[in-house]
């Protein structure tokens, strides 16, 4: 078996897996209003807050707004490069001749932006493994929002496995120039909440 092989084998492997546990949970009364995803085969159910809900809407309405782009989602499933990584990020952009695959699922490797608004109890997946998944697929922006610090932080430049450029943080207020990105849009932070 060649490499390609064994990691197409793999793939299928984590995305057979991925879809059994998913399937256990959907549809369960006592998840709703629970954000469920699968981060290196754990799974991690956090409910949903209203100070999360808003900043997703300030970021989703600024990319969906100039221009205009289509592909913006939240709370998708997509799966990602690693042990069993079926993430469903708070904010995903993806190119607009992005098509799903015969699974009618999105594929990683047309994301170009990710934002994730951190929870006290899964911060560290936002940025450990997760950070780590962004890179390996080759996201080419990852946006941290915390508003218990009120800062955002920014990860650009993927090259194995890792963003080789970190920004310093951006304190809740200030602008977030992204025009030098694939994104070429300047984010307004002023009405990012704060918890």
């Amino acid at each position: 078996m060649t490499v390609v092989e064994d990691r197409i084998k793999m793939a299928d492997e984590n995305t057979r897996t991925l879809d059994a546990m998913f399937e256990a949970f959907e549809g369960l009364p006592i998840l709703e209003g629970m954000k469920i995803e699968v981060v290196e085969g754990c799974v991690h159910m956090t409910p949903q807050r209203s100070t999360r809900w808003e900043t997703i809407w300030c970021i989703v309405s600024q990319l969906s707004a100039d221009p205009p782009r289509r592909r913006v989602f939240s709370d998708v499933r997509i799966d990602y490069p690693g042990h069993l990584n079926g993430l469903c990020s708070d904010v995903a952009l993806l190119v607009e001749d992005a098509e799903t695959d015969s699974e009618d699922r999105w594929r990683c490797e047309d994301v170009e932006f990710v934002a994730e608004v951190i929870s006290r109890g899964t911060a560290e997946n936002d940025y450990g493994p997760k950070r780590t998944a962004y890179a390996t697929a080759g996201v080419a922006v990852y946006l941290i929002a915390d508003p218990y610090e009120g800062k955002v932080r920014v990860y650009t430049r993927p090259e194995d496995g890792a963003y080789t450029e970190e920004w310093p943080p951006i304190a809740y207020g200030d602008d977030v120039d992204l025009t030098a990105t694939p994104l070429g849009l300047t984010l307004t932070t002023a009405r990012f909440p704060r918890d």
